[in-house]
């Protein structure tokens, strides 16, 4: 008799717990309808990839899934493989505030930091 066992695949993203407060955050104030957060990585910028954050109304189909303690964070399935690895925080500090990449997959970026190349 052959057993199967299941393996949980580790998330793409880790969250740090910053990450996941501020994703609490935003679906604490999400617009009606939204159901998460998700990130994506469009084509924009001097480097050609960005970083994106935005709230999602419906799940797509190769949508990775994290369930957070605050909400659910989706990555964009077209995303995944240019995050594999990457660590995402949220940063505070008297002049900016916002989410920061560890991209392990990055092999460059643009001089103001806003885009990335793979």
């Amino acid at each position: 008799m052959t057993q199967t066992i299941a393996r949980t695949r580790p998330a793409a993203v880790i969250l740090t717990a910053n990450a996941e407060a501020r994703i609490a955050h935003l679906m604490g104030q999400a617009p009606q309808g939204a159901i998460g957060v998700k990130l994506s990585t469009p084509r924009r910028g001097c480097s050609g990839l960005a970083y994106s954050v935005d709230y999602v109304t419906e799940e797509a189909k190769f949508d990775e899934k994290i369930e957070t303690p605050g909400g659910v964070f989706y990555i964009d399935g077209a995303s995944v493989l240019y995050l594999i690895g990457s660590t995402m925080d949220w940063v505070e500090d008297d002049f900016t505030a916002g989410f920061v990449f560890a991209n392990p997959n990055a092999k460059g970026s643009c001089g103001c930091g806003e885009s990335f190349t793979v």
